[in-house]
């Protein structure tokens, strides 16, 4: 029974990473699969999920507009799609998460969905709230603060270093606009590492 699978974390965890191995996996077996990338991030392209230690795939993209599941049906009547790749889970509407159950339950194709649980207020966005209360299986990627703690935080910082805490819960944006934080840095504000404990 193909399932829809939801792997989250902060910032800098190494999400697409873990989906480019796991299309790679996929591949090597002589399966087909589609890759999706949300449409407002264009860091590595229009059409590419990219990862920060060197590897890429072809994507596509999506934005709220798109029915998924009648995307990924039209492709898997034509030839047989084995897996549904998503990064940038995030961005995905609450209607885009019903749809890929419907592509899980209904044309039983696997999805794994990664992406971003909280944005940078700690507030939940969209697709991972879905994500959370309706993927049959749920999986943290586990990154590290630089206290040394477990990161599940996002911090947004300005060009000095401080922490945002007001504006937009979409800018795109990396390791130049964003810090992973344990939540006691996150709530004190400890974008850098300092001196004390």
């Amino acid at each position: 029974m193909a399932k829809v699978y939801f792997y989250y974390a902060a910032m800098n965890a190494g999400k697409s990473t873990y989906l480019l191995q796991a299309n790679h996996n996929y591949l090597e077996r002589g399966m087909r699969t589609m890759l999706f990338t949300a449409k407002a991030d264009t860091r590595y392209g229009e059409r590419t999920i990219a990862s920060r230690i060197g590897i890429d795939a072809d994507a596509i993209p999506f934005s709220e507009e798109e029915d998924l599941l009648v995307v990924i049906g039209e492709a898997h009547s034509k030839e047989k799609v084995d897996c549904v790749l998503l990064d940038e889970a995030q961005f995905l509407t609450k209607e885009q998460v019903r749809q890929l159950g419907s592509v899980a339950d209904d044309l039983r194709i696997p999805v794994l969905a990664y992406g971003l649980r909280t944005d940078f207020q700690g507030e939940l966005f969209e697709g991972s709230q879905y994500l959370l209360a309706w993927a049959d299986d749920i999986k943290e990627i586990k990154t590290v603060c630089h206290c040394g703690k477990k990161a599940t935080m996002n911090a947004r910082i300005d060009e000095s270093g401080k922490k945002v805490v007001h504006g937009e819960q979409v800018e795109i944006g990396g390791n130049e606009r964003y810090v992973s934080l344990c939540r006691r840095c996150y709530s004190r504000s400890e974008t850098t590492p300092t001196t004390e404990n």
